[in-house]
């Protein structure tokens, strides 16, 4: 693999090009920031399709390795551009399979995509951790939408909501030597976050959390489990959640002039719901931002740019 990764922002990601992108009526019982946008099935795929390109484009061009792999056109699967649910890459060569809620959504999982990242990044393949058969007993885990990862101090954050079984949070923790930091949270309507990625992200340097959306008995563990390595812990109001400030990732690059770098990586429309004094204090601690718009991928698929990216690290020695 090119590029060097930190120890919590790498510097490669798979993304998976989508054939058949649109809205799923399946998966939106359950992600309130999906819906329907009016338009034929036909123009969302195309607009999905070249939203995912530009989003490719700009990561190259900030430096970031990107492997891209076409989805199969059948079956149709409306989310296979959000990889990070059911898969996941670490660095000591473990690939973990992870169990989806929506059964239209597990034809996503192709045997063919690890040696194709093997094959294009370099990957060396040590173990795979495929916890799928929960799916037949009710329980879902869907990878680093449902697990925030601070690679530093090896803590995992997960919101519990119908996608994200605590035991197998538990499970996962105690298989990849993380603490697990387990919470509760409520959106405005009352209902828990479909992911915890779209309330939390995790940084070199700071993070973002919506910590009005923690429970009250969880809110003081979890602030103080994500600042406890010197991070600055930026608090994101429920509103900037909703336009999908929560759902960032910051990535690893190289620059001639500045070496080592990162990049923080949002939607355009996450950009925008940034209050001044918020964006001055994110932006202090990176080395660049890219903002891309995506908004027929945030309206019809209710994901944004972090749901679209499964990070590929560097694997120690």
């Amino acid at each position: 693999m090119t590029g060097m990764s930190s120890r919590q922002a790498a510097s490669a990601v798979l993304m998976i090009r989508p054939a058949a992108f649109g809205y799923n009526p399946e998966t939106a019982a359950s992600n309130r920031f999906q819906r329907e946008d009016g338009g034929t099935a036909a123009a969302c795929a195309a607009a999905g399709r070249a939203e995912f390109d530009r989003l490719c484009a700009a990561l190259r061009a900030e430096g970031v390795e990107v492997c891209v792999i076409e989805d199969t056109p059948m079956p149709p699967k409306p989310d296979a551009l959000f990889p990070n649910n059911w898969i996941s890459f670490h660095d000591d060569g473990t690939v973990v399979l992870y169990p989806l809620q929506a059964s239209s959504r597990r034809a996503e999982r192709r045997d063919d995509v690890v040696p194709q990242v093997v094959a294009q990044l370099g990957y060396p393949l040590r173990r795979i951790l495929d916890l799928t058969q929960h799916e037949a007993h009710g329980r879902f885990l869907e990878g680093t939408g449902s697990l925030v990862l601070d690679h530093v101090e090896r803590r995992a954050f997960a919101c519990r909501s119908p996608r994200t079984d605590a035991d197998l949070a538990t499970q996962w923790a105690r298989e990849l030597g993380y603490e697990l930091v387990l919470f509760d949270a409520r959106g405005p309507d009352g209902a828990p976050p479909y992911h915890t990625n779209v309330m939390l992200w995790i940084g070199t340097q700071c993070a973002g959390v919506c910590a009005e959306a923690i429970a009250a008995a969880d809110r003081a563990r979890v602030l103080g489990a994500l600042g406890g390595g010197g991070r600055d812990v930026v608090p994101l109001g429920l509103d900037a959640v909703a336009h999908f400030a929560g759902n960032m990732l910051e990535l690893g690059t190289w620059d001639e002039a500045l070496g080592d770098a990162t990049v923080l990586v949002m939607s355009a429309r996450a950009r925008a719901a940034l209050d001044p004094a918020t964006w001055a204090r994110l932006r202090a601690h990176v080395d660049d931002v890219l903002a891309v718009p995506v908004p027929t991928i945030e309206t019809c698929g209710g994901g944004s740019v972090r749901c679209m990216l499964a990070e590929v690290p560097a694997v120690r020695a």
